[in-house]
């Protein structure tokens, strides 16, 4: 099996605890990939422990000197979320193949000068989304495709907790904030369950705040979006809920499903079994004509779904997002995770930041 060449553009909490984690740790992804160098200026984080470097590895304090190794035939740009669109841009120019942290970008405006370099490079780009691959997002997405919990009125997805947060990833101008850092995440599969591939909700209803955050940046997000035809998607980003509530609420109109950490529990009627009824214009009585509520007997359906132990990590997520991209790279494999969708993630973002203006008072050195 051929391994792809990688050099990775930055080694902090993502270029070096997540993919090049990934890259060395994970058997399946041994096989398709080689890490031969990294960029840093902090020569601390070049090094990993517990692994035997590759024998063509290198290490470079400026990326800008790595772009030169023509022996690199992938490159993984992990840099601060402001270098995502300019490196990319400037990596495509140097005709290297390159795969984007998110977030992709801040503006749309942005992501279509990417999209100029890359038609005029003709080389390979995708976004690491992998939060795509996760399994009980993927059940329940499945399950909900499959019609048994009737017409889907509300999909509810929660990615809540409590924290106070004071790093760069709090600052306004650092291409940073909740909605930008996590959001991502929750973002595609909301878009995701919403549905029409690269189709924009038609309303965007957004309010963000600034709750436990140091930073300039907003850590509160509550977004709705909503379309005919599609269902109503309810989506919360907050790090002041002290009580988080399920990941997945999927509300249909024959049942619906929970999910949350490796369960998901679904609960449904079949319309066939279920009692005949009509309207009543009338005042509903029951014998003696004596006022009564609607009431019926439904026979309910329950089922279960547990992840696989195997599968509960972001390991297994980063792997399975890696495993297309080796396929997509070799072989010409869609991509599961499109340019065009991450897009329209940016366009939401946009909007969501234009109905929420926050003041800026952090400065920059």
């Amino acid at each position: 099996m051929k391994r792809i060449k990688v050099g990775i553009i930055g080694q902090g909490r993502s270029g070096r605890n997540i993919h090049r984690h990934l890259f060395e740790n994970q058997p399946e992804l041994r096989k398709r990939f080689e890490v031969i160098a990294v960029a840093d200026p902090i020569p601390e984080r070049r090094k990993l422990d517990g692994i035997t470097p590759s024998p063509k590895f290198q290490e470079y304090d400026d990326y800008k000197k790595m772009i030169k190794n023509e022996e690199i035939e992938l490159f993984i740009n992990a840099s601060r979320s402001p270098g995502h669109i300019p490196i990319s841009i400037e990596l495509l120019k140097a005709g290297r193949n390159v795969i984007s942290e998110k977030p992709l970008a801040r503006h749309v405006a942005d992501v279509e000068k990417l999209e100029k370099a890359i038609k005029q490079s003709g080389k390979f780009f995708a976004v690491f989304q992998q939060t795509r691959f996760r399994p009980l997002f993927r059940k329940s997405f499945e399950i909900m495709k499959s019609g048994i919990l009737g017409r889907i009125v509300m999909v509810k997805i929660e990615y809540n907790g409590f924290g106070r947060r004071w790093d760069w990833q709090t600052i306004q101008d650092m291409c940073a904030g909740e909605l930008l850092n996590t959001g991502p995440h929750p973002l595609d599969l909301a878009l995701q369950f919403y549905g029409d591939g690269e189709a924009d909700p038609e309303q965007i209803f957004c309010k963000m705040d600034r709750a436990n955050t140091f930073g300039d940046a907003e850590d509160h997000i509550k977004l709705l979006l909503a379309g005919k035809g599609h269902p109503t998607i309810d989506l919360e980003v907050s790090r002041c809920c002290m009580y988080p509530g399920n990941t997945f609420n999927i509300y249909g109109t024959n049942g619906g499903l929970k999910a949350n950490g490796d369960e998901i529990t679904w609960r449904y009627f079949k319309p066939e079994e279920a009692p005949e009824q009509k309207l009543v214009k009338e005042t509903l009585e029951k014998e003696g004509r004596l006022p009564v509520y609607c009431s019926e007997k439904l026979n309910f359906y329950e089922e279960h779904w547990k992840s696989p132990e195997s599968a509960l990590g972001f390991d297994d997520w980063g792997t399975k997002y890696y495993k297309n991209i080796y396929d997509a790279f070799t072989k010409g494999t869609p991509l599961e995770v499109t340019l065009a969708q991450v897009k329209r993630q940016i366009r939401v973002i946009e909007e969501c930041h234009r109905q929420n203006p926050l003041p800026k008072f952090v400065k920059l050195k």
